[in-house]
């Protein structure tokens, strides 16, 4: 049954809405159908993004209830919802009559089974003629499912199907922040970080009954996703492509400072040390980045802190930072004064050039490293200075 009262239902069946009047009504008869037929005390809500065509009138006059998001945005008018929802359980759908509102029993299922969020695998339900453009269906979806299951192991197919089904209380925890259509992918990623259980059940697609083109924009809005995905991932993002670096460039330093090397007929010598060099300084530049990453974005509630990462932390102190830079700095500055002990020994005259750079690059690279290290450890130590809460902007006096 439908209801618009201020009691807590079991499910609110959720609909984003910006200027959908062509499609709306359909999907709103469509999800009450369900509600009637299934039994289920429900209610159909309608999160509108601040639709000029009149889709607030025909939401009324159906009788679903609607609640005008403040800022625009997929995944503002989503969080507005979510948050006006009623049902302990939220099924969301988009409103442009793709998702199919009269088939909703495997979400609920599941939802009652004690899932926490529940996807629909459009690949795995069906998906219509003309419903998914070329580009989506065999580029977009597949590249980005495969990289948010390597990156986070949700354990799901099709990362970005819009039809999907939460707790609303374990949603809340989650605190996701997006405004726009990274939002369906936050939901993901943060669900994944925090062990919840998600399951994921077929459902199908078919061509919208618009007549307009979508709001989606391909390109820009993929992007936007892997680079979201990307920046939940700082594993994937700094530690792996910079621990490679760094240690290629450090071993290949520490090969040629002691003389050429001949592979297969090809020498390296000091010019290649020179660019190895460059290449570690890259990598231990990505290292550092992860670490002052993941210090803000723990402090700041965007990922979570594991007991591995929490006692690193306690154990890491500014100080510990600065010795080791200190160290890696005296070491080149050591290198330096030597090499220049050596010239002094020649009257400082003529020198080969190649057994200058051969301990030249060495010295630089401790300088270097060093001094990146030194500059990190104070970074990190302002990012984990105690300090207090920060007050509500309604008592912070002007």
């Amino acid at each position: 049954m439908n209801s618009t009262d201020g009691r807590t239902l079991e499910l609110t069946i959720l609909m984003p809405c910006l200027n959908e009047a062509e499609t709306l009504a359909t999907c709103i008869e469509k999800a009450q159908g369900y509600l009637e037929r299934s039994g289920v005390e429900g209610e159909v809500l309608i999160s509108d993004n601040g639709s000029t065509d009149g889709s607030q009138e025909i939401a009324q006059r159906l009788g679903a209830r609607v609640s005008a998001a403040p800022r625009r945005g997929y995944g503002a008018a989503l969080i507005n919802g979510i948050e006006a929802a009623r049902g302990r359980y939220v099924i969301m759908g988009d409103a442009d009559d793709s998702y199919d509102f009269t088939s909703l029993d495997p979400f609920v299922e599941k939802l009652r089974d004690g899932s926490d969020l529940v996807m629909g695998n459009r690949f795995a339900g069906g998906i219509e003629p003309g419903a998914m453009p070329p580009l989506h269906k065999y580029l977009g979806n597949p590249v980005l499912s495969f990289i948010g299951q390597l990156f986070f192991r949700p354990n799901v197919r099709d990362f970005h199907c819009g039809l999907r089904g939460f707790n609303r209380a374990r949603i809340d925890e989650l605190d996701l922040q997006t405004t726009g259509m990274e939002f369906a992918s936050e939901m993901v990623v943060k669900a994944s970080l925090a062990r919840y259980r998600i399951d994921e059940v077929p459902t199908t697609l078919k061509k919208d009954g618009r007549s307009r083109p979508p709001h989606l924009r391909s390109w820009h809005d993929g992007w936007r996703h892997l680079r979201f995905l990307l920046l939940f991932a700082p594993r994937w993002l700094f530690v792996y492509p910079g621990l490679f670096a760094f240690l290629l460039g450090a071993i290949a330093v520490g090969t040629l400072a002691f003389g050429g090397v001949q592979i297969g007929g090809i020498g390296f010598d000091v010019t290649t040390m020179v660019y190895a060099a460059a290449l570690c300084v890259i990598g231990y530049q990505s290292l550092l980045f992860f670490w002052l990453t993941k210090l803000f974005a723990t402090q700041e509630g965007f990922l979570p802190a594991s007991e591995r990462y929490r006692s690193i932390v306690a154990k890491w102190t500014a100080e510990r930072g600065l010795l080791i830079g200190l160290g890696l700095f005296g070491i080149g500055v050591l290198i330096g004064v030597l090499q220049l002990v050596r010239w002094g020994g020649m009257d400082f005259g003529p020198q080969d050039a190649a057994e200058v750079v051969r301990v030249a690059v060495p010295s630089s690279l401790g300088i270097v490293l060093g001094f990146q290290t030194i500059m990190m450890s104070f970074f990190s130590g302002v990012l984990t200075t105690p300090r207090r809460e920060q007050k509500p902007e309604s008592v912070i006096e002007a």
